[in-house]
């Protein structure tokens, strides 16, 4: 039998998983909450249910020149971390003390959601330039672990 994945790169995977569903034709993005090794809901990038993709109607951001890390409000889409925030919400799941894996680095308005939803860590695939959502994690103390670099 092959290698078992630690939780973390079991999760990992699953976060990659959810980044293929996206719509958002500049950067795919997945996320996965997990509690006590349970799955409690997955998200990915892409515009609210039942608006046109931007796969179709084209990236505003990009027609605006916006530079990654900047402006995500203007955006048609939901960010990874905020459709699976929003599933357990609907679903009436209890994210409090749980944790995220996410295939990117949250911005700051998706860093400001997941200190109010109590999520008490976050592993990230990759960094994104977003110094005010780094400056508020931190001051929450939350870290932002990068996959990879501590070992289960």
């Amino acid at each position: 039998m092959d290698k078992r994945p630690s939780w973390d790169e079991y999760f990992m995977e699953m976060a990659e998983l959810a980044r293929t569903r996206t719509t958002c034709i500049r950067r795919g993005v997945g996320a996965v909450i997990v509690k006590d090794h349970r799955v409690l809901a997955t998200g990915y990038n892409g515009t609210p249910n039942g608006l046109t993709h931007c796969s179709e109607t084209g990236c505003m951001r990009a027609k605006m020149n916006i530079p990654s890390g900047q402006r995500a409000e203007l955006c048609r889409g939901l960010h990874a971390e905020q459709n699976a925030i929003i599933q357990a919400a609907r679903m009436g799941v209890n994210i409090d003390g749980a944790e995220l894996y996410c295939t990117t680095q949250p911005c700051a308005i998706c860093t400001k959601m997941i200190i109010n939803a109590g999520i008490k860590r976050v592993v990230i695939k990759e960094r994104y330039p977003d110094e005010l959502g780094q400056a508020m994690a931190a001051e929450a103390g939350l870290e932002f672990e990068l996959f990879g670099e501590n070992k289960e």
